[in-house]
Parts: C-alpha cells; sequence; structure tokens
C-alpha cells in the first residue's frame, strides 16, 4: 500500500487530552486541523463546545472522549456525559469501556456498560476502547465480539494513558474478530509515518495521535517495520 504522508490526514484523529491542556493549545490543535484537513479533533468533554466553535465551518469534526481514561465509571455516568459531549457539539464519542468487569468476564455488564452509551449517542458513531495493553488475547476477542454483536462504529486499542498504546497484532487482532465492516481506530504510540502506514496496512481505519502534523509532513518515512 502506497499512502503519500498528506493523504494520512483523512485517518487522523488530532488529539490533545492532556489534563492541563489550555485554550491557547487547544487553539492550535484546530488551526492545525484545519490546515491540514483532519479527520476530527479529539478532546475532553469540557473542550467539546469551545473546539467546535474554533471548527465551525471546518471540514474536521469534534471527537469527544467519553469515561476517560479509566473507564470505571457508572454507566449511567458514561452515557449522560455522552449525551452532554453531543449536545455540545460532538460529532464523534471515544468511551473507555468498564476494564475491570471485562477482566473479571462481566461480559454481561459490559455490555450494557457500553449500550447505554451507545443509546445515549443516538445516529453519533461511538468508538469503543479496550486499553489492549492491561488485556489477554481472550478477552480482547470478547471484548470485539459484544462490540461487534452491538453495532458500535469503532473498537479502540487504548487512551494513550496506560502501559503502552497500539500494537500492530492488536490491531491485526481486532480487525480479525470485528471482520470488515466496523472501523478499527490504533491510538497510542502513532508518532511517525511509518508506524501510521504499517497501522493502516494492519486493519487500522483511523489513527488517535497528537503528532498529527509531523505524520502529514512525512516524519520517519524512513523507518522500516
Amino acid at each position: 500500500m502506497t499512502i503519500e504522508p498528506a493523504d494520512l490526514a483523512q485517518y487522523i484523529d488530532h488529539t490533545l487530552l492532556a489534563a492541563n491542556a489550555s485554550r491557547e493549545q487547544l487553539q492550535q490543535l484546530c488551526l492545525e486541523a484545519r490546515e491540514h484537513g483532519f479527520y476530527s479533533v479529539c478532546v475532553n468533554s469540557a473542550h467539546v463546545s469551545y473546539a467546535a466553535e474554533l471548527l465551525k465551518g471546518a471540514t474536521s469534526k469534534v471527537c469527544a472522549v467519553v469515561g476517560f481514561p479509566l473507564g470505571a465509571m457508572l454507566s449511567e455516568a458514561k452515557a449522560f456525559e455522552a449525551e452532554r459531549a453531543i449536545a455540545h457539539g460532538a460529532q464523534e464519542i471515544d468511551m473507555v469501556l468498564n476494564i475491570g468487569w471485562l477482566k473479571d468476564g462481566l461480559l454481561s455488564e459490559v455490555r450494557d456498560d457500553i449500550a447505554q452509551v451507545l443509546n445515549a449517542c443516538g445516529s453519533v458513531p461511538l468508538k469503543v476502547i479496550l486499553e489492549t495493553c492491561l488485556l489477554d488475547d481472550e478477552q480482547k476477542e470478547q471484548a470485539c465480539v459484544i462490540c461487534r454483536e452491538l453495532g458500535v462504529a469503532f473498537v479502540k486499542t487504548s487512551t494513550g494513558f496506560s502501559h503502552h498504546g497500539a500494537t500492530l497484532e492488536d490491531v491485526r487482532l481486532m480487525r480479525r474478530i470485528v471482520g470488515p465492516d466496523l472501523g478499527v481506530k490504533a491510538s497510542g504510540g502513532v508518532r511517525d509515518y511509518a508506524t501510521a502506514v504499517a497501522m493502516i496496512e494492519a486493519g487500522a481505519t483511523r489513527l488517535g495521535t497528537s503528532s498529527g502534523v509531523a505524520i502529514v509532513q512525512g516524519a520517519g518515512s524512513d523507518k522500516a517495520y
């Protein structure tokens, strides 16, 4: 697969999720999204209305994270956060599933947790963050099956706030389980052109990264994988 660096913009959720993100940094994020044509900016829900105002008239969407980064909130709280983020202008939602429940095998509870947020999203696409670095392969597969059966828009590897982010192996596993119809978002550690292309070749259809500008400028294009 040959993808020019600039063509990767359509895959990128340009991301700023730091707790100390300033208005100046958010403004820069949105300016870069406009300039390079990133698919979206991904921000915490409190910043959605500000980002939506900055991106008014732009092609880039606003994506909000929900239950972030731990996923251990009440399901009703996640659903409410998703609903309010959408009301403030979010056009996509990335939620963290309840990782502890998944590891305990409480699959019915995990399904209900996701379903409540999915219902709150209505027609707005929902991505479900697995936090793959905390799971074994069986747990990753179980989460992907639940997401596939519920009909969410994407499964997503990572928050970027745990031990490590996306791996090619995890992206391949997720793509194999969800099949061709669901999106797979690789997030965490995607910092250069070569890694971005490798993730897409492994099955990713979206990339979550704070290094979008470097990627579309071809940084790391000589790196071998």
